[in-house]
Formats: C-alpha cells, sequence, structure tokens
C-alpha cells in the first residue's frame, strides 16, 4: 500500500537494534530497512519493511544488478522503494543511531537562522559546542581556524527554503579517524536553533540523520565505487552547489539521536577517508564548473559525476552506476 508519510531508511547486517526498534514504534513515520547478504536470514521487527536480497532483486531495479552487495550503498534500494510508496520526505538514518524522544525535522519551508553567503567551508559543529571538535570531511586545514566558525552575529533569521536537513548526533557524533584517534572525547551538543547555510557557505554533511525532500530525492545517490568512509561525504559535496541553483539550503538541527557507535576499526576508518583529507575543494571546484541552472537536478548531478571522473575522483563505474540511478528514479517519480 502506498504512504506519504515520511519515511525512514536504514541499511543493516545486525539483527534488530534498539535504534531500529524505537524508529519502528514512530507511527507517523513508516521504517525501511534494506538487507544485505550478511544481514540475518530471519531478520524481522514490527512496524519495518524489510528488504531481503531476495526482495531487493524482485523490485526490478535497474541498479540492482550493478549495486555491490556488502555495501551501505544497499540503502539506495530502500530510497527507490520509498519512491515507489509515494514518500515525500526520505529520513537517512543507521542502525546505532537512537532517536531521542519527540524526534523529528523542522519543516522544509520556514523563517531559520541562516549564515552570511559566500564563506566557503564552515565547521557547524562550532556553533553547537565549545568542544574543540569538526564534522567528518571537513578540509584539514580548516579543523583549528576560527574564521571558518560562524559566529552567533552572522547569523540572521530569514525565510528559506529548506532541500536536506541533517540533524546532529550526541555521544559519538560524526567525526573522522583523526579526532578519535587523537581524542575521542564524546561530545553533547549545545540546544540551540536550527542553523541554514546560506549559498556559498558548505560544510560536509552524512547520512545518520539526514532529511531529503522530494524535489532532490536524485540527489540522495550514494557513490559505491569510492572508499566506505568517503561514500555519504562525497555525495553531501556533490549536493550542495546543486541545491543552490535551485534555491534549496542545507540545514543542521541540535543533536536528535544519541549514537552508540557500531565497533570500528579506527586506523582503518583513516584509510577509508584519505579521499575525504584530499579532494573536498576539488570537488566542489569540478562540481560548481559543470552546473547549467536551465537543466534539472538529475541532469546535473550526472554532469557533476562526469566532472568527477574526468578529476579521477570517481571511476567509469561509478558514473554507470549512477545512470541506472537515475532511470530508476526518473521512472518511480514521474507519476508521484
Amino acid at each position: 500500500m502506498s504512504s506519504s508519510k515520511p519515511t525512514i531508511v536504514i541499511t543493516s547486517i545486525f539483527a534488530p537494534t534498539k535504534a531500529v526498534e524505537k524508529f519502528a514504534a514512530l507511527t507517523d513515520y513508516q521504517l525501511v530497512v534494506a538487507g544485505d547478504k550478511k544481514s540475518p536470514e530471519q531478520w524481522a521487527a514490527d512496524n519495518v519493511v524489510y528488504l531481503s536480497v531476495q526482495g531487493q532483486e524482485a523490485m526490478g531495479m535497474k541498479m540492482s544488478a550493478k549495486l555491490p552487495y556488502n555495501h551501505y550503498g544497499r540503502k539506495m534500494m530502500g530510497y527507490l522503494h520509498a519512491m515507489q510508496q509515494g514518500a515525500q520526505i526520505i529520513i537517512d538514518t543507521d542502525d546505532d543511531n537512537i532517536p531521542y524522544d519527540g524526534w523529528e525535522f523542522p519543516a522544509m519551508s520556514g523563517a531559520f537562522l541562516t549564515s552570511t553567503p559566500d564563506k566557503g567551508f564552515v565547521n557547524i559543529y562550532k556553533t553547537f559546542t565549545e568542544q574543540h571538535i569538526w564534522p567528518r570531511g571537513l578540509p584539514l586545514d580548516l579543523i583549528t581556524s576560527k574564521d571558518h566558525v560562524l559566529q552567533e552575529d552572522q547569523l540572521e533569521t530569514q525565510p528559506v527554503e529548506i532541500g536536506v536537513w541533517q540533524g546532529l548526533a550526541d555521544g559519538d557524533p560524526d567525526v573522522d579517524a583523526i579526532y578519535r584517534l587523537v581524542d575521542n572525547t564524546e561530545c553533547f551538543f549545545n540546544d540551540h536553533a536550527p542553523v541554514v547555510l546560506a549559498e556559498g557557505t558548505l560544510c560536509p554533511f552524512n547520512s545518520q540523520n539526514t532529511a531529503f525532500r522530494k524535489e532532490l530525492f536524485p540527489l540522495l545517490y550514494l557513490p559505491a565505487y569510492v572508499t566506505f568512509r568517503f561514500t555519504d561525504i562525497l555525495r553531501g559535496l556533490v549536493a550542495q552547489p546543486i541545491m543552490w541553483l535551485y534555491g534549496y539550503r542545507l540545514g543542521f538541527t541540535k543533536a536528535t539521536v544519541i549514537q552508540e557507535r557500531n565497533p570500528h576499526d579506527y586506523v582503518k576508518d583513516f584509510e577509508s577517508e584519505i579521499p575525504c583529507y584530499l579532494h573536498p575543494n576539488r570537488v566542489i571546484a569540478a562540481v560548481k564548473s559543470n552546473l547549467d541552472a536551465s537543466l534539472s537536478v538529475s541532469e546535473n548531478l550526472l554532469r557533476a559525476y562526469q566532472a568527477l571522473e574526468q578529476e579521477q575522483i570517481v571511476t567509469s563505474q561509478e558514473v554507470e552506476l549512477l545512470q541506472l540511478w537515475l532511470a530508476d528514479v526518473a521512472a518511480l517519480t514521474a507519476s508521484k
């Protein structure tokens, strides 16, 4: 049965976790969990649509045959299911992000505190905490820079259209392996009002507590042929210049989940994050120089990845998978 409820999408290789159970109990939302070959064979939970490997293959999606297994990108099959069911908002999260009571996102349209434009990369975490901490994907030369922190007098309430909301995570938030190897202090963010980034001001965002509006569903694409720790960061870097073309903004909210992080090897994370450290500015430059405001979101997304292929940041396999994704999205959203 189709539903226009906001749809929460998770991929998991574990039995239902505390986070899954809490999200499943939210009756105003539909929870979809995309399994993988490592997932328990008898995975089941109340109030959850579970997409087994066999179920994903039966969806008839073009991208299914090329999308790798045992990969975070299997979450995209959950996105496609949500589109198929008529979702107007798709929410990304993970099976170790436990929602607080009252978990929700602000409206996609409204008056919010908004930054000054054209500041380049900013460390949004420093707006929500005094702790020395930075989001995964922030260029390393900025982690001690005070010039790249939004001051309160640089925020002004303005009417804006939000394309993507990123909710922060308490406890073990999304930081890079360098932070975890040299400090790893837990962080509990301040109860600050939402902050929206104006055009030309950007910050990495992840796939852990993140809401996309329907008009930008193509930008949900998770690169499947880059390293695991780069995939959602690259997605967010590519998305922001495209969003600006159509008047949409990226917003951040206070922490609405607490992350009890699944086990990680920090040195392996560091190795996987090397593209995050090397490429952010190159990605933004390549994407911005190849966009055309007269084209659609999907057309500009393809142009962006073709430019990244020329920069040797992604491979031809990535562009091929993206084209299959875009064909699936077009087929599913055309009549919705």
